[in-house]
């Protein structure tokens, strides 16, 4: 039987550890039928090591999306692995950072070098991840990213929430400029999940807590696979007019009138 997306070429970025939203989503699309490629910044080895679980013939390009010579060369360094030479069909962006300043304490006390960085890595970089990647892009394909509920403020999130919300409009304008080109642009905002960024996260554990009672459909912290199977819906030819758009995998809670984490 046919995968979801069998014959797709897919790059993948944020894959730190095994119980990264990004890991769940290659393992989910390479079971699909996809041939996947990660990126890794700073501890290679480790995601190298995380390929080999994948398949034996994952390929590992290095990237810091902040660094403009990686980003140049990156399409190039793409075509270089074994069946990648025409391209991708699709780009996950799973990636973001906030210096502890921007998380927890008082929102307006943050300095604005951190605050930069903040939304230079985790909302700037979507638009420049797709800008070095839309070489090897054509019609039909798909840019994903990975955000959380940008429409509220949430405890202690602070500048984190600020630098989600700004992704959100930086997919709504990417897909604008885009779809003229047949190349699709979502998001995928997620519940709380337990991976190794989240529990960083100070107020983490009360969020997650208060998640399950509030969400219609239950929300389980330690299961990535609904937002992985929702992500590798989009990277499918099964929602060919679908862009610019949010979808929300959070068991519901985005659309209950509850107040949460207080």
């Amino acid at each position: 039987m046919p995968g979801l997306l069998d014959g797709k070429r897919l790059l993948i970025t944020g894959v730190i550890t095994d119980s990264s939203i990004a890991f769940e989503v290659a393992r989910y699309a390479a079971e699909q039928g996809a041939r996947v490629i990660l990126t890794g910044f700073g501890r290679m080895s480790l995601v190298e090591r995380l390929a080999k679980r994948l398949g034996p013939d994952v390929p590992v390009v290095e990237l810091d999306v902040t660094d403009a010579d990686q980003l140049a060369t990156l399409a190039d360094r793409v075509r270089a692995h074994d069946g990648f030479a025409d391209g991708l069909d699709g780009v996950l962006h799973a990636i973001a950072y906030a210096p502890t300043t921007c998380l927890g304490g008082e929102f307006s006390q943050a300095p604005w070098d951190d605050v930069q960085t903040a939304v230079h890595v985790s909302t700037y970089s979507f638009n420049s991840l797709t800008a070095a990647c839309l070489p090897l892009l054509g019609p039909g394909s798909s840019v994903v990213g990975l955000g959380f509920d940008g429409q509220v403020a949430w405890p202690t999130y602070n500048w984190m929430g600020v630098a989600k919300a700004g992704l959100e409009a930086v997919v709504r304008y990417l897909a604008r400029e885009l779809g003229p080109r047949g190349i699709r642009v979502n998001l995928v905002n997620s519940g709380p999940l337990r991976t190794k960024a989240a529990v960083s996260i100070p107020g983490f554990a009360q969020l997650k807590a208060d998640w399950d009672s509030h969400a219609p459909l239950g929300w389980d912290p330690h299961d990535a696979r609904p937002v992985a199977t929702s992500v590798c819906a989009l990277f499918s030819d099964l929602l060919p007019a679908t862009t610019a758009s949010v979808l929300m995998v959070d068991g519901g809670v985005h659309a209950m009138g509850l107040a949460m984490g207080s």
